[in-house]
């Protein structure tokens, strides 16, 4: 009886010892890096609101990760240790352990109120918004583009959806010629969202950080660009048959690029703010009444 007892036992510790060896073989040979695995490659934040996004998002995974192993192994364990060829009796049914019944009822419970704890102070720091930020802009989303109001500047720009075809029929995303909202680095900006059509969600990716854009409500977060580029964007709520086509950029530049680029508006005439209370038949905003 007793060799039979270590045979299986030595059975079992072979199978966790190949499970395992080829957990670590998959990880190893994907070509990914430890940030692609533990954190599926979340981008660096190039915001000072991003980086306390990105500690919560390190924070949770640092919690989540043990958490799945102990119950992955737990899993595994059950199925091998339990599995039917081996144990063809029912095994023996334990009820009212308190001790198991406490510790699997309030762990997960500290850990819940831990994480929202956590998220409810990040998310009143993210959101935030002073009234003192050095620049205002008038984000509007329309069916089925952006448009972006430079408030004290009172100049404005605006976009077109983009097409996804080619001359030659293919399809294709052309991000480059998305509608761009310009900000200087090192500023802070209070962006206020406005719709004047049906819900749109205002998501920049390397932000790690979007909102609603909600008709007849003003949503509004303030942002600290601290590095220079060219970033993507898009909606991020479903809102009618071309929501796919709702791309824009944010090119975050200096303050004499900003400055330079302004006067570009003003050049072309693009003096004014958009509309974001009225639309006209097409589905577009008004700029002081004109459509567009």
């Amino acid at each position: 009886m007793s060799h039979r007892n270590s045979s299986s036992t030595s059975k079992l510790r072979r199978r966790l010892g190949i499970a395992a060896a080829g957990a670590l073989v998959l990880a190893t040979t994907t070509g990914c890096s430890a940030r692609e695995i533990f954190l599926f490659d979340m981008p660096e934040p190039v915001t000072e609101q991003g980086e306390t996004m990105y500690n919560l998002w390190v924070g949770n995974w640092i919690t989540a990760w043990p958490v799945g192993v102990l119950v992955w192994g737990l899993i595994i364990f059950c199925v091998v240790a339990y599995h039917r060829r081996r144990r063809p009796a029912v095994p023996v049914q334990t009820t009212y352990n308190m001790p198991i019944e406490t510790m699997y009822t309030v762990a997960p419970l500290i850990v819940v109120l831990g994480l929202f704890w956590y998220a409810l102070g990040d998310q009143a720091d993210v959101l935030e918004v002073k009234g003192d930020e050095q620049n205002v802009v008038n984000v509007v989303g329309f069916r089925w583009s952006w448009g972006f109001n430079y408030t004290d500047q009172n100049v404005y720009e605006i976009g077109e959806p983009i097409n996804f075809q080619t001359p030659t029929g293919e399809r294709t995303q052309n991000q480059d010629a998305a509608p761009t909202l310009w900000l200087p680095v090192d500023e802070s900006a209070r962006v206020v969202l406005t719709s004047p059509d049906v819900i749109h969600s205002f998501w920049v990716v390397d932000w790690l950080f979007k909102m609603d854009v909600i008709p007849g409500k003003e949503n509004q977060f303030a942002v600290t660009p601290t590095e220079e580029g060219f970033y993507e964007g898009r909606c991020a709520e479903l809102c009618g048959v071309d929501h796919s086509r709702m791309l824009f950029n944010v090119n975050v530049v200096s303050r004499a690029e900003f400055d330079q680029h302004i006067k570009d508006l003003e050049a072309r005439g693009q003096v004014g703010q958009l509309d974001t209370g009225r639309v006209n038949v097409a589905g577009e905003p008004n700029v002081d009444g004109r459509v567009l």
